[in-house]
């Protein structure tokens, strides 16, 4: 018996993230022209103090600013099967579970500036390049339950014949980019770019195990904690028994015989047994986890954009920021298991955003109508995350953008736009602790010209994410199932002056 399995579970508390749209752990919806738009790396606009920062550059003088808000609702689901699962009082025999985390973020916001005087442009970006909200599993998830299962199992030559629990999991998660730099025009066809982001990362998670119930032969449930010191009277009675006829065996001489080996062999397995009772009855009262982190990364941007007749090319490039979230937590102590020892007091828990190299292409085939392209690389693998899991990834996750815009008259323009997502996910990458999923995505909206000085804008951005299937032990029938949905509604304006 594992004596401190039951923690496993609370490695599940970063199932917080919230991430909308870009990689793993990379936001990039960052404005409402992304939404309706998201293929926006060759787009000059003031969203590209983020997307295509050098393009600003190509904006006419003056002082130009931006503010964005989104609402974004996600779920995630977990659909868990374990033969533990059918030991467990609410489940009704049956070893599949659904678990669901909501996840809402109501207030994601941004703001762009940018300040352009002859070839120069001065720029300033804050926005949430990472996190975004929190999530909550009201049922907790299934290796919470899976773990107590497996407890449950393993205690039933002492009586055990199910279990009752419950299981609850939350989590906050939010990286503050602050982003300024330079863009210069060299000429009319070709401009540069080159700023600092600095990242604040905020997260709180909470996790527990309560009410934890064991299940006898009689359909009785009795408190975990009297049952583990009823098992361990029990273990004491045994073990008293083993001593005696020891004791009668070395009394005779009798060591050798095979009746005295078989008590030593016994006598063996019940001081196991009693040794993980014991460890166990520390966490018979449930386990509660609150783990406060926070930490300060920085890292260059550079880009270019590149003019020729209808076309505008541009790329982008954002370098690794390293990321160690220092930790406030419950847990002091070190565990046996790894993943516990993630939210142990002072730990430093490497999180880095990794680097990304984002290209665009614009075509205006007519002067009303651009039509976008655009991909996105993230160096998953070369950045550096707890316990080494970059290393898990089959590959760098990759996106794939196509977009259009259509100036209606001079004052409203409407836009469409999509992209498709693929992560490099492996079975031994995917966990219900944070796990993302291929997808692909749509987007629409339009601005609407209030004046000479004014644009309002409207966006709605939805993620259609396929399932992942993941069969750890296909001959123990234990697998899980991963999907989730993505809404993202925003509304902005933006002031030149």
């Amino acid at each position: 018996m594992k004596t401190k399995a039951i923690l496993a579970g609370i490695m599940l508390a970063t199932a917080a993230t919230t991430a909308q749209a870009g990689g793993i752990l990379t936001n990039t919806n960052q404005s409402i022209d992304f939404l309706r738009n998201p293929a926006r790396d060759a787009a000059i606009g003031l969203d590209g103090v983020y997307s295509n920062p050098a393009g600003v550059a190509f904006m006419p003088e003056g002082f130009h600013l931006g503010f964005n808000w989104q609402y974004a609702h996600q779920t995630r689901t977990i659909t868990s099967t374990n033969p533990y699962l059918a030991l467990g009082k609410k489940n009704n025999g049956s070893d599949t579970k659904i678990f669901e985390g909501v996840a809402d973020a109501p207030f994601i916001p941004s703001l762009q500036a940018a300040w352009n005087k002859n070839n120069w442009s001065l720029q300033f970006n804050l926005s949430v390049p990472g996190g975004g909200g929190s999530c909550e599993y009201a049922d907790g998830l299934g290796s919470f339950e899976n773990t107590v299962g497996s407890i449950a199992n393993q205690l039933k030559p002492l009586g055990a014949t199910g279990y009752d629990m419950d299981g609850y999991m939350q989590g906050r998660q939010y990286y503050f980019g602050f982003q300024v730099g330079t863009a210069y025009k060299v000429n009319e066809h070709l401009a540069v770019y080159g700023g600092m982001r600095l990242l604040y990362g905020s997260a709180t998670y909470k996790a527990k195990i309560s009410n934890i119930m064991v299940r006898l032969a009689n359909d009785q449930y009795v408190n975990f904690g009297s049952f583990l010191e009823s098992a361990a009277t029990t273990v004491d009675a045994g073990l008293d028994q083993v001593n005696a006829g020891m004791a009668q065996y070395e009394a005779a001489g009798a060591t050798e015989l095979p009746q005295y080996a078989e008590l030593v062999a016994k006598k063996a397995q019940l001081e196991g047994t009693k040794g993980s009772l014991n460890a166990l009855q520390k966490y018979s009262e449930g386990v509660n986890l609150l783990c406060n982190q926070s930490s300060v990364g920085i890292a260059p941007v550079v880009g270019i954009d590149y003019k020729i007749g209808q076309f505008n090319f541009a790329a982008k490039y954002e370098f690794k920021t390293e990321i160690h979230m220092k930790n406030e937590s419950t847990v002091n102590q070190a565990s046996e298991i790894a993943a516990v020892n993630k939210f142990r007091d002072g730990e430093e828990v490497n999180e880095d955003q990794p680097a990304q190299l984002a290209l665009g292409a614009q075509w205006s085939p007519v002067d009303v109508v651009r039509l976008n392209a655009g991909w996105h690389h993230y160096f998953d693998k070369s950045a550096n995350w707890y316990n080494n899991s970059q290393n898990l990834l089959d590959h760098d996750s990759n996106e794939f953008l196509l977009g259009a815009e259509w100036d209606i008259n001079d004052r409203v323009t409407i836009s469409l736009g999509g992209q498709i997502t693929r992560y490099g996910l492996t079975d031994q990458y995917m966990n219900d602790m944070s796990f993302v999923v291929n997808s692909y995505s749509l987007g629409f909206g339009a601005n609407f010209k209030v004046s000479d000085n004014v644009i309002v804008k409207g966006g709605y951005f939805q993620t259609n994410y396929g399932d992942y299937d993941r069969k750890d032990y296909p001959t123990t029938g234990v697998s899980d199932s991963f999907t989730r949905t993505n809404y993202v509604l925003g509304l902005g304006c933006e002031l030149t002056l």
